[in-house]
């Protein structure tokens, strides 16, 4: 017995340090094991943050994007309101207003008119011509009218104009034949012709307050050989 003892003792040494060999194996999987796994979950978490910060990054852009697209309406009915409110402006303005019926007037000024002309069976009258467009030929005279027949006022002068305008004879190769009283205070009525006697007319014309004479009127002559 005596001499198996250090064979036994050996047996049993070597058995401990195997057991002892495996334990640190097993630790040392262990721990291996473990850092596998922190570095695993180290990673994940990484990731998931990442994730996590496009998330928000893409909520940020999609909030700031819908804060702008509801802003853009409001800023579109201010300017609805603004052109409304400038309409309303413009309706109410007495400058505009009074600008656009003077344009209305001048637009009626140049109106091209109907001309009728009506056949005569008066020898002396080949046709009557009435123009719509005829306008009043304006004046510089101002205060209450007086129709003179002097042959030298403004007021003989301005019923030469309105004789010129209303035959479109030229002014300055007209012969004035006859200019009268056309059967009214504000009524006149003047007998003309070319130099050449070629055209000879008769015109009826009416003084309208501050604008001048108007022609209403006109005969196309066959002759100038009757009484004015």
């Amino acid at each position: 017995m005596a001499q198996e003892e250090p064979n036994f003792s050996r047996t049993r040494r070597k058995k401990r340090r195997n057991r002892s060999n495996r334990i640190l194996n097993l630790l040392i999987g262990i721990v291996v094991l473990l850092i596998i796994v922190v570095a695993t979950s180290i990673i994940l978490q990484g990731g998931e943050d990442q994730a996590d910060e496009g998330a928000v990054a893409d909520r940020t852009e999609t909030e700031e994007n819908l804060n702008t697209e509801k802003q853009a309406p409001a800023g579109n009915t201010a300017d609805e309101h603004d052109e409304e409110g400038n309409d309303l402006q413009l309706e109410n303005d007495p400058e505009i207003g009074n600008e656009e019926n003077r344009q209305s007037e001048e637009d009626d000024t140049h109106s091209p008119g109907t001309v009728t002309i009506v056949p005569s069976e008066d020898a002396v009258i080949a046709e009557t011509v009435i123009d719509t467009s005829w306008q009043p030929i304006g004046t510089t005279q101002t205060g209450e009218h007086v129709s003179l027949y002097d042959g030298k006022s403004v007021d003989w002068k301005e019923k030469e104009k309105a004789l010129a305008y209303a035959t479109g004879l030229p002014y300055d190769s007209m012969i004035f034949w006859k200019i009268k009283n056309g059967g009214g205070p504000q009524q006149s009525v003047g007998i003309v012709s070319s130099r050449d006697k070629e055209e000879k007319y008769r015109v009826y014309l009416e003084w309208v307050d501050g604008k001048g004479w108007k022609p209403v009127k006109m005969d196309v002559l066959t002759t100038l050989d009757f009484d004015y």
